[in-house]
């Protein structure tokens, strides 16, 4: 059998392996024979989803399975991913599963696990998960079978509980805010949450129809919640993605900050609080050059991990850190949150524009960013054009090329067909050869 899990769950085109019913039942019955090893009564799983029509097919799917193995399953409805990481934890349950695909389009979908503490799982978790997969799954015996039921208030639960990161002194009254939630789980939350702590509200992005979900909205198209920002001479825009669990901001002139900018403030911020822990902002390769210098600067320290919000946590949690992200907008503060939150990003960003009385332009320009340039080449089924000589030597030259002027990161995507070639340099005109050359050349290879 196929690898299932990627750098963030499993993922993939919804009625196509691995995002099937059949796989997704027979997936609820590993993770529930897995986390029920005791046989023991009382266990319990949440189950949260985004907006996708899919949901509804694989939330029954996974239902099925866990509660065939003795698992009580309890139903979220649509909510944040984060929101999945807190009732996880909050609710005493074994497990916490979100359906989404996050910031992809509609006809993807995902299944994410989380564990009793409310942190994603560990590779030896779902290496564990995948075990039982390929082999024979006991079910529970007719009189243990599973229940399921669906939690009314988990949403509003999630909501108190993010209110409480916000500084019980201050009000958002007299900042008007566009919120973009990307037509997906946080397309109630997000504006009630800011309506309830004072602030004037312009919607975007909230009417969910189970295709429109990421669709030219977001924090993947910041364009749209830029223009709403203009349109109603906003403070500020907050754009999420489809799952909420990362954000980008818009100034109030219509300018773009992404998360290397968002993280640069806090952890100044924290520092000078004495609340950074280890004075260390932990990141991934994917952050700027721009950013590093900055927090250097600042006498602050700046360590990369491999992409993907689980392991900057698992850095995180090794080295006692409290603040960590990736510049697509992930941003994670172990104080409030198990995962990457976009709605309690926004709130502790607000919540400085408050304190300082700046405008959001000043705050989103905390450092000036090595010019950057990104260039994502899709591939086809079974290719690995990162094989070929021909690649692997312009690869090597193009690394000479920028040797003490900046930096070359070539990967593959864990959550979609793609190969991402990401370069940095201070020479605008060698960045831009550098990465189409190494694009085409990758699309040749395919």
């Amino acid at each position: 059998m196929d690898k299932l899990f990627g750098t963030d769950g499993i993922r993939g085109q919804a009625n196509q392996f691995p995002m099937t019913a059949e796989m997704a039942l027979r997936l609820g019955a590993a993770a529930g024979r897995f986390f029920r090893r005791d046989h023991s009564d009382g266990h319990r799983v949440v189950i949260g989803k985004d907006t996708r029509m899919s949901g509804y097919m694989l939330e029954n799917a996974l239902t099925a399975g866990l509660t065939s193995t003795g698992m009580n399953v309890l139903l979220l409805g649509p909510v944040p991913t984060p929101a999945v990481g807190y009732l996880t934890r909050s609710m005493r349950a074994d497990l916490g599963v979100m359906i989404s695909a996050s910031h992809n389009p509609h006809t993807d979908n995902g299944i994410k696990f989380f564990g009793p503490d409310g942190f994603k799982l560990s590779d030896e978790a779902e290496a564990g998960i995948e075990a039982i997969v390929a082999g024979e799954i006991q079910p529970a015996q007719p009189q243990n079978i599973g229940r399921a039921r669906r939690i009314e208030d988990g949403r509003g639960r999630y909501q108190e509980f993010v209110k409480t990161s916000f500084p019980s002194g201050l009000r958002l009254d007299g900042l008007k805010v566009v919120v973009d939630c990307a037509h997906g789980a946080a397309y109630r939350t997000a504006p009630e949450v800011l309506w309830e702590l004072g602030a004037e509200v312009i919607p975007v992005g909230v009417a969910p129809d189970g295709r429109n979900i990421n669709a030219g909205c977001g924090s993947t198209h910041p364009e749209t919640a830029a223009a709403a920002v203009l349109a109603h001479g906003a403070d500020i825009g907050i754009a999420l993605d489809g799952d909420a669990d990362r954000i980008i901001l818009v100034d109030e002139t219509g300018k773009v900050a992404d998360g290397d900018q968002i993280m640069a403030l806090l952890a100044v911020r924290w520092a000078t609080e004495g609340r950074l822990r280890g004075n260390t902002l932990v990141a991934t390769v994917m952050s700027n050059l721009g950013l590093e210098t900055f927090l250097t600067g600042q006498g602050l320290r700046l360590q990369r991990t491999a992409v993907g919000d689980r392991h900057v946590v698992t850095a995180m949690r090794a080295g006692g850190f409290n603040l960590g992200g990736e510049q697509s907008g992930h941003i994670v503060m172990t104080d409030h949150a198990t995962t990457g939150d976009g709605l309690l990003a926004a709130l502790q960003f607000l919540s400085e524009m408050v304190r300082s009385g700046e405008k959001a332009s000043r705050l989103v320009r905390q450092f000036q960013p090595v010019p950057q340039r990104l260039r994502n080449v899709r591939l086809p089924a079974g290719a690995d054009p990162l094989k070929s000589d021909l690649v692997q030597r312009l690869i090597a030259g193009k690394e000479s090329s920028l040797m003490g002027r900046g930096r070359l990161l070539i990967r593959k995507s864990g959550t979609e067909p793609l190969i991402r070639v990401m370069a940095e340099c201070t020479d605008e005109h060698l960045l831009a050869q550098t990465v189409d050359e190494i694009a085409e050349a990758l699309q040749g290879a395919a």
